[in-house]
């Protein structure tokens, strides 16, 4: 994946994002607010006028996933502006320097994006949050079989998996926890966005992998 590469990859979850916009939000009209749609709108935009500005001309692949963490946190107050901007500051530093990022570049940098959120949200398994899709999407990524491709289709289903399975945890984090066990039964918006977010790279990165292999 060349640093152009990277970034399309951004642009394109900035185009999901928004296209499930109205989803995230009903999701969270029944745990929270209702406004995670929109905070994620607002984010995305802010590191999509970043991708088309101060990194239109950008080549390291790490200051491209920092500056869109640091755009990111400017743009959301809440939150999750600051779980997000942590997972893309810690990934950044695995891929720094790099203008092309191999599957393991990726694959680490996945890792360490997981160590970013996990530090800053302290969240557990089970918690109802969107660490129930990164703590399985890293634990597919660290396992020792298979090939590095097989271990980020795995993980894309594993996040999914994770995603899923909020529907039936309690939410012990956040504005949602109190609602306690009325919060069984829907499906946790942060783990949403964060599975939406992780398949967009699995499914760019493993198609250009494809176009690659046979040109």
């Amino acid at each position: 994946m060349q640093a152009e590469d990277w970034k399309n990859y951004f642009e394109s979850v900035h185009s999901v994002l928004e296209e499930n916009k109205t989803y995230l939000c009903e999701l969270d009209r029944a745990l929270g607010d209702g406004d995670h749609g929109i905070t994620m709108s607002i984010g995305w935009k802010a590191v999509q006028e970043a991708l088309d500005s101060k990194l239109a001309e950008e080549t390291d692949c790490g200051k491209i996933a920092m500056t869109a963490g640091r755009s990111f946190l400017s743009a959301v107050g809440s939150s999750v502006g600051p779980l997000y901007a942590s997972g893309f500051m810690a990934g950044a530093k695995a891929v720094k320097n790099k203008t092309e990022l191999s599957m393991e570049d990726m694959r680490q940098f996945w890792i360490e994006f997981t160590n970013g959120v996990q530090e800053r949200s302290q969240a557990e398994p089970g918690d109802k949050t969107m660490m129930d899709v990164l703590y399985p999407v890293q634990a597919a990524l660290r396992s020792e079989e298979g090939t590095v491709e097989e271990k980020f289709e795995q993980a894309s289903q594993a996040a999914k998996d994770g995603m899923e399975a909020t529907k039936e945890m309690s939410s012990q984090k956040g504005r949602s926890s109190r609602l306690g066990e009325r919060s069984i039964g829907h499906q946790d918006p942060g783990a949403t966005s964060m599975q939406l977010l992780f398949s967009t790279f699995v499914m760019e990165a493993l198609n250009l992998k494809t176009v690659k292999e046979e040109y």
